[in-house]
């Protein structure tokens, strides 16, 4: 193993000693670390470090701008033991995060989706889709979070969920109103009669007792919401966006009730599990207002 890739996995075991899970920088930087010795490098350069986030080409900026992003990182903790080493500068592709606008899903978009959801073949998997979009759309969870519940995560006589291992390696609890508590208990119900010999101890199951997948989840979903007309060519709204969503009815429920907003915010952030209430501001950057409340069922 040569020196270089030495650095990068001494850098991947320090980062991931705080909490980082660096799976894309896993396989990133090693590949970069090949690329420099490919090249005959003798440090890492600016130019060097654009050439490789550019590959391969034929691929949206923003994925050159992800690419580099990792590089720099690397970079930045290469000077410490390398001098030479050049870091290169954050604006080479432009704005490195270009989020698409988020939909922000009515209530009766979201029961219709759950209906619909409702009447999937076999039962378990209906009975799994209409009850996972509903959590979604009364706690704003991430889909993964969702996916990653294991059935000791839900205490429905507390009403609380354990998310473990989220989004940075952080853990956090999610209260839950009683309706939401109720169709969680009813899901599981139906869930052990359906599938008395799961193959998972996943909390949500598919169809034959298996732990969700995200992608096929979201395929699933974009695939209803276009059968019932709510995904067309112009209108794309996604699983995800009902976090978005939950975040504005919330929002404007304050407003409403004359709450203290500025003093509330860290508070949503914590049960969102963002590290900081500037990611929750981001929620509202480009948003519509819905005058809504949340459907009374997960």
């Amino acid at each position: 193993m040569s020196a270089l890739h030495r650095h990068v996995e001494d850098y991947l075991r320090l980062r991931r000693g705080f909490g980082f899970k660096l799976r894309l920088h896993g396989d990133v930087l090693p590949h970069f670390a090949g690329y420099l010795e490919a090249a005959g490098a003798v440090a890492l350069t600016t130019e060097l470090a654009v050439s490789f986030a550019q590959l391969p080409p034929g691929v949206q900026p923003i994925i050159w701008a992800h690419r580099l992003s990792m590089v720099r990182g690397f970079a930045r903790y290469l000077t410490t033991i390398d001098p030479a080493t050049e870091v290169p500068p954050l604006d080479v592709f432009g704005a490195r995060c270009q989020r698409p606008t988020p939909y922000l899903w009515l209530e009766t978009e979201a029961l219709s989706l759950m209906e619909a959801a409702g009447k999937l073949q076999p039962a378990l998997r209906a009975c799994t889709c209409e009850t996972l979009s509903g959590l979604l759309w009364t706690t704003g969870m991430r889909i993964g979070e969702a996916i990653g519940l294991e059935r000791a995560d839900a205490d429905l006589t507390t009403s609380v969920l354990t998310i473990r291992e989220a989004k940075g390696g952080r853990s956090r609890l999610v209260p839950l109103e009683q309706s939401a508590t109720d169709a969680l208990a009813s899901y599981a119900a139906h869930r052990n009669r359906l599938c008395p010999e799961p193959k998972s101890q996943a909390f949500f199951v598919s169809g034959v007792g298996t732990t969700l997948l995200p992608p096929l989840v979201g395929r699933t979903f974009d695939q209803i919401a276009t059968a019932i007309g709510l995904r067309t060519e112009t209108k794309r709204p996604r699983l995800h966006d009902l976090r978005h969503a939950f975040a504005v009815r919330l929002l404007v429920s304050w407003y409403r009730d004359g709450a203290d907003v500025a003093a509330m915010m860290p508070r949503l952030s914590t049960y969102l599990g963002h590290t900081d209430p500037k990611h929750t501001y981001w929620y509202y950057s480009d948003s519509r207002v819905i005058p809504t409340p949340a459907p009374s069922r997960a």
